[in-house]
């Protein structure tokens, strides 16, 4: 089982590094794109169907691109489809939440004081809801709301923000956040894959047939790509939550999220509105201020931790309970109580540490058995923690970790 912990571990790190990765291909694209087309300009002697033009430099050379609205007069010889960056950062971002989320379900998923969700129910919960947006988003996109843009964000808006207090009722606040940022990556995800591509294979294919393409293929492609450059920040921002126990492990967790929803909106709107030389909405920058200093002081609410008497209280789960009956448990206790707690408290005593880090909490036997896996990584076969050996935590405390962990796998 040690081994298996550290490949697992790395095989982690290898997925979460894919994902990173094509997130940046895929967010970097998209973002080109958009400033781009923002940024065309009307100039003599355009095409046939050319909507605007513009030179750019870059790399030690200039670029001349031009833009048809709907589509040139003939088929170009050569052309770039812009679509597996999408794809490659849905279906590694979801390998990473079957790793984190759904392997280690029992730590990181279902919230037991929240509900008694088996872990099977919390994975199925976690599927089948990443498909749920699309669906009601697709159906408003489609409905006569298609002609009201803003109706449609607002309408956007709000199912986000139900979605994300739907999740805290049975979920962690780790997976909460993460849950809703791959709900909304679904959403963009799909969009690309059931909309825009083939809208412009309809067009591409009407070109080779001799036929004029329909502009409304173009204006539908348009507006769910306009939908996910608004998108983009937020998904950003819920993805790197899990690091920061202050905005998923308060009691309004959730509002926080959709505050960051509306920043990313005030954010994108200063670059869109800059991008297509209409001014510089510096306005957007002070209202993006105050949500964050709101988003600051909603994470001041108390942490959603279990009370301490009734973590003492409560028995080891089945999982908890093959840590719990290794040799060198109680050894291990020990070390972890007095080298760790001091920070990974509900009242963290060390200076400086005012919160628990990332939210793990080292203060009895249960947490502990609950935390093997992640006490063994982190102090055992490496030294992150504690930090800096601050607590001088002895090389042979290490030694006892490691045992302890092999010895419940053996």
């Amino acid at each position: 089982m040690n081994e298996f912990a550290i490949i697992w571990d790395w095989l982690e790190f290898a997925v979460r590094w894919l994902h990173v990765i094509t997130a940046i291909a895929w967010i970097g694209s998209s973002f080109y794109f958009i400033a781009l087309d923002l940024g065309l300009r009307k100039a003599p002697n355009l095409p046939v169907g050319a909507h605007g033009e513009e030179w750019q430099v870059h790399g030690g050379g200039f670029y001349h691109i031009r833009k048809f609205l709907v589509a040139p007069e003939a088929m170009p010889e050569h052309l770039t489809w812009f679509k597996w960056e999408s794809y490659s950062t849905w279906l590694s971002g979801a390998a990473l939440l079957m790793v984190v989320y759904w392997v280690g379900g029992e730590l990181y998923l279902v919230d037991q004081t929240k509900s008694d969700l088996v872990l099977w129910q919390g994975i199925v919960i976690s599927a089948l809801s990443l498909g749920v947006g699309w669906l009601v988003y697709d159906f408003l996109c489609k409905s006569k709301l298609g002609e009201f843009p803003t109706v449609l964000m607002v309408l956007l808006f709000a199912l986000l923000v139900v979605m994300g207090w739907g999740y805290t009722q049975v979920f962690t606040g780790r997976a909460m956040m993460l849950h809703l940022g791959a709900f909304t990556a679904t959403i963009m995800t799909a969009n690309v894959f059931f909309i825009i591509m083939p809208n412009q294979r309809i067009v591409v294919k009407d070109l080779q047939e001799g036929r004029t393409p329909d502009p409304k293929y173009g204006k539908i492609a348009k507006l769910r790509s306009t939908h996910n450059n608004y998108l983009t920040l937020p998904v950003v921002f819920l993805m790197l939550s899990n690091h920061y126990p202050l905005a998923f492990a308060t009691e309004y967790n959730w509002i926080i999220a959709a505050l960051v929803f509306l920043m990313g909106v005030t954010i994108r709107h200063f670059f869109n509105t800059m991008h297509a030389r209409k001014g510089m909405p510096y306005w957007t920058w002070a209202v993006t201020a105050i949500l964050f200093v709101l988003i600051m002081w909603l994470s001041t609410a108390p942490m959603a931790h279990t009370p301490l008497e009734e973590e003492e209280a409560r028995g080891f789960t089945p999982a908890e309970q093959v840590f719990a009956s290794a040799d060198g448990f109680e050894d291990v206790t020990d070390i972890v109580l007095g080298r760790c707690s001091m920070c990974h408290a509900r009242e963290p005593f060390y200076d400086g540490i005012h919160r628990a880090p990332k939210n793990v909490l080292l203060e009895t036997p249960t947490e502990v058995a609950a935390m093997a896996r992640e006490i063994y990584l982190q102090s055992g076969v490496s030294h992150a923690m504690p930090p800096a050996n601050v607590s001088w935590m002895e090389l042979e405390e290490r030694q006892a970790i490691i045992s302890w962990y092999r010895a419940a796998g053996s």
